[in-house]
């Protein structure tokens, strides 16, 4: 089995790269969510591989870190869960909180990450809730700033709620709040909601 490749990124495309290795090209599966971690076409890359074999052909689907492996073949483990699914739950919602989401059976969460019916997310916090508490790291918040108030946790969670509703995978929402707050002038009183979701949507446009 291939447990990890390091090489040449050939070939970037969302959700598929090419990586060469000593001459050779692997086709790789990739986490959306990482692309823009990538480096560019020509550097160099090392991908945890996940190798699965079925009759008709081996597949190989890749991440940058470990922990996304490691969840990637968790999710395995439940009934109707496949690669590709698993693959595109990876990338909509980091680890962590998606393993916070299934350990506080937070349906709501669950069932706005692509192909997952209230079914399946009802099965996902019943078979996995003690098998992802490592991944949750409840020491820390990954909510996306403290928009600089004691009311920032609140804010940015409606916003990102606001950025799910209207499509946007919730890795790519919360990358786009941390740049808009990052940016923000220090010392002054914070933007309303509607200010910074605004300033969000321009970011991810």
């Amino acid at each position: 089995m291939i447990a990890s490749l390091k090489g040449i990124l050939q070939y970037k495309s969302p959700g598929r790269l090419i990586v060469e290795v000593a001459g050779v090209g692997y086709d790789v599966a990739f986490c959306r969510e990482g692309m823009s971690r990538l480096p560019e076409t020509g550097g160099a890359i090392f991908l945890h591989i996940y190798t699965n074999v079925r009759e008709d052909a081996i597949a190989l689907y890749g991440f940058l870190e470990a922990e996304a492996r490691e969840l990637f073949v968790v999710l395995l483990g439940v009934s109707g869960v496949g690669p590709k699914l698993a693959l595109n739950i990876l990338s909509a919602a980091a680890p962590a909180q998606l393993a916070r989401a299934i350990m506080s059976d937070d349906l709501t969460v669950l069932v706005k990450l692509p192909g997952i019916g209230k079914k399946t997310a009802e099965r996902l916090c019943l078979e996995l809730k003690d098998k992802v508490r490592d991944f949750a790291d409840l020491s820390t918040n990954e909510t996306p700033a403290s928009t600089k108030s004691s009311s920032g946790s609140e804010t940015a969670q409606d916003v990102i709620s606001a950025l799910i509703n209207l499509g946007y995978p919730t890795a790519q929402a919360e990358k786009a709040l941390e740049k808009v707050v990052a940016g923000l002038p220090a010392g002054l009183p914070e933007p309303p909601i509607e200010e910074i979701l605004r300033l969000t949507l321009r970011s991810l446009a």
